[in-house]
């Protein structure tokens, strides 16, 4: 393993804080915390909640909870407050947490590299319908979402995912979140190199590790060795992207620096090409330059992006090979362009062993408890014992005899689950919103729903690869400055000056081919209620005005703002 410095809990400083407190980086001897969050985080690890949600809360209930883990700690266990339901968006930014916070949680379940077994699967499902009142969403971190979790249950929950060999450890909080990677890795035809083994080993020496525990703020990863670009490693902290080196063969390139929300940026290359068995040493060079010279001041510079933007690729591989590899880093080339025009894999596709995989597609990720079960069933009776989810709020079954095809995707399409769905629902994803999200001004997934409904009915003849992405808060966990149509939520007046959910419109954001941020058109708003209308219209103008084979991104970049209006 490369060597990593001490933590400040067990080094003395290497040298003493002047008068300035500067951006509370821990390296250069800023170790005093500068607001309530870091303050907690001193106090005590996040990791040690979970004694005291198995000791005291579970047995005592919601009101016996600390507020300092209440609010902070129990995240380092996938834990939040869900928002009390009746609470309109217009008093999300108004409201103290203690008024929004309900009796109940989200629980987040991690998923590294969206590898699922049938049973984890069924397992997954059962919970849902017994503590979370049936919810359960797949994200788009390739994570499984449920609702209405009561902290008298979690102890069990923990108990039955861990028996199939899942974890909620570190699935929130200033932690290294979930590890994005292909979900068709080890099978696909036209793999790179397969990342799954250094997932397994940053699982083992990184998550629910003391020494990494306590960074500035999440810390987002990603590891793919599809040509599809599947994982969406522009907007991670950390992203090796599968490439061949013309003398060392199939390896993985290095990005860092990316991320989203209200300051989006995307990762930046350092130029390194890393060996798949030295990925686990560069994860751990890189998450520990986060948490030593991470901005620890303002939790709104606190992710790595900002570390990045003011030292430059140059600086921070310099000092990631001098300080904490101990060695130079092999030069290498940029991922060539993605293959395909969707990285989802949905559909049915040929793996490399001569069986198919099978991709669908829910509602903008919503599903539920019963039919997560179902569909363990569905592959299991089809001879799968293996899922995967993906990036992009979708799942596929692997290992399908070419006999058991037909049947399967009969059995999917079933369960409203399409194999080969509209661009409208293939494209289409949405954050959990208002309905549950404390941070949240407006609905998104029922929005969602109705939205691709009304898409399918208006112009079915539309066949282009389109992506609508829905947020319901500027937060941008939907990721809608990188979407053909991206919205982000907020109240705002409608023609008879009363006020109602919409949306602010961001246009021909992408990643992949050509990424980059969409644009915003000034004044452009819809409310919900005319945002079908809204999106009809641009499409149609699209479909008039594009040049062939022209993707929606390039056209909106150089159409007139009346056409998008």
């Amino acid at each position: 393993m490369a060597a990593i410095p001490e933590t400040p809990s067990s080094a003395a400083p290497r040298r003493k804080a002047g008068r300035h407190r500067g951006e509370g980086q821990w390296a250069v001897g800023h170790l005093t915390p500068l607001n309530a969050n870091e303050q907690a985080k001193r106090d005590d690890d996040g990791l040690n909640v979970r004694t005291r949600i198995e000791t005291i809360y579970a047995h005592r209930g919601f009101d016996s909870i600390d507020g300092a883990d209440l609010r902070g700690r129990m995240r380092w266990w996938g834990l939040y407050t869900q928002r009390k339901p009746g609470i309109d968006g217009g008093k999300t930014a108004i409201l103290e947490p203690e008024e929004l916070d309900d009796k109940y949680f989200m629980l987040r379940v991690r998923i590294d590299g969206g590898r699922l077994t049938t049973e984890q699967l069924r397992v997954i499902g059962e919970i849902s319908q017994e503590f979370a009142r049936g919810t359960a969403d797949l994200t788009d971190r390739q994570n499984v979402q449920y609702h209405w979790i009561r902290i008298e249950d979690v102890p069990e929950i923990w108990k039955r995912l861990e028996a199939v060999g899942l974890s909620t450890t570190e699935a929130c909080g200033d932690t290294p979140r979930v590890i994005l990677g292909s979900p068709v890795a080890g099978i696909a035809e036209n793999e790179i190199i397969d990342g799954s083994p250094a997932i397994d080993e940053i699982q083992r020496r990184f998550i629910g590790n003391p020494d990494f525990s306590n960074l500035p703020r999440k810390f987002k990863s990603a590891i793919s060795g599809s040509p599809q670009l599947d994982v969406a490693h522009e907007i991670n902290d950390i992203a090796f992207v599968g490439v061949n080196h013309p003398e060392h063969g199939p390896g993985f390139d290095l990005w860092v620096g990316g991320g989203l929300s209200t300051n989006p940026k995307l990762g930046v290359r350092l130029g390194a090409w890393v060996p798949l068995d030295e990925v686990p040493d560069v994860f751990g060079g890189v998450i520990g330059i986060f948490r030593d010279y991470g901005y620890r001041r303002l939790r709104t510079r606190a992710r790595l992006k900002f570390l990045v933007a003011d030292w430059g690729p140059e600086k921070f591989r310099q000092v990631l090979e001098d300080e904490y590899l101990k060695y130079t880093l092999i030069d290498g080339p940029a991922p060539e362009q993605p293959t395909g025009t969707w990285r989802d894999h949905l559909g049915v596709h040929r793996q490399k062993d001569g069986r198919f995989y099978v991709g669908f597609a829910p509602r903008v990720g919503r599903v539920d408890g019963t039919t997560l079960t179902k569909i363990a069933e569905v592959a299991a009776a089809h001879g799968s014992g293996r899922l995967r989810t993906t990036a992009e709020q979708k799942m596929i079954v692997l290992d399908v005899a070419e006999d058991q095809v037909e049947s399967l995707v009969s059995g999917l399409e079933s369960l409203d689950l399409r194999v080969n769905p509209s661009p409208f629902r293939r494209g289409t994803m949405a954050c959990t919103g208002i309905e549950f999200c404390k941070l949240a001004i407006v609905e998104t997934k029922a929005r969602g729903a109705s939205l691709i409904d009304e898409l399918e009915r208006r112009i079915p003849e539309f066949d282009h690869p389109i992506t609508i992405n829905i947020n319901g808060c500027p937060n941008a966990c939907a990721r809608i400055q990188v979407a053909d149509i991206g919205l982000k939520g907020q109240l705002m007046l409608d023609e008879d000056g009363n006020q109602v959910e919409g949306f602010q419109v961001h246009l021909g954001g992408a990643l992949g081919l050509e990424a980059g941020f969409g644009r915003k058109v000034r004044g452009l708003k819809v409310t919900s209620a005319e945002l079908p209308d809204y999106v009809e219209r641009v499409l149609a103008r699209f479909q008039a005005e594009r040049e062939e084979d022209e993707r929606f991104a390039t056209w909106a970049a150089r159409a007139s703002e009346e056409a998008l209006s």
